[in-house]
């Protein structure tokens, strides 16, 4: 092959390999915006997909947490019934002497068993004298009287406790109320 028809030839085929080329990077150009459009699309996707996995994450740690948090709370109310047994058998026996002996290991036994569930976050829920707070106290009566402010606890009928942050048992209370003034007659009497 002479040299002028290699030039010939690669020219040719130059001018072939362009041709084909001109109409590829045309489409590539008219494609361009539609794949940056579906980027910009699964990028949007991609974020909102990894935020909701990261709040998903914060909602399973704390729950785990409260779940942590909270594991006794079965147990220790079924024990507030058992503490009650006690302090109702403490008052019982306050007024028999015979019984020194036994209250007094009553009285140790509910101490000791105060203090190791006050380690693990039990707190008296504080009624008397206190305004009524739907949240920690239930009310079973009302009582008339002058002596304090309406809607106070006044009596106790049961004790109320916290697990920490939260009402494990509502104290049930008697709460004030003003007593009436008015004396309503028989109107049959008049």
């Amino acid at each position: 092959m002479s040299e002028e028809t290699k030039e010939e030839f690669f020219e040719e085929n130059n001018e072939e390999e362009t041709a084909r080329q001109v109409p590829v990077r045309d489409e590539d150009e008219q494609a361009q915006p539609e794949q940056k459009g579906e980027l910009a699309e699964l990028n949007d996707k991609y974020v909102r997909l990894y935020a909701e996995f990261e709040n998903y994450k914060r909602y399973v740690a704390k729950e785990r947490e409260e779940l942590i948090k909270y594991s006794n709370e079965g147990f220790m109310s079924d024990l507030l019934s058992v503490m009650d047994h006690l302090e109702m058998a403490l008052q019982h026996s306050a007024n028999n002497k015979a019984s020194s002996g036994l209250s007094e290991g009553v009285e140790l036994t509910l101490k000791e068993l105060k203090t190791t569930l006050e380690k693990y976050g039990l707190k008296d829920i504080e009624a008397l004298g206190k305004p009524f707070d739907p949240e920690f106290h239930h009310a079973m009566s009302q009582v008339e009287t002058d002596e304090s402010e309406e809607n106070t606890v006044v009596t106790e009928f049961r004790k109320g406790y916290m697990l920490k942050d939260r009402v494990l048992r509502a104290s049930l209370v008697g709460v004030s109320k003003k007593q009436s003034n008015n004396i309503k007659t028989d109107p049959e009497e008049e």
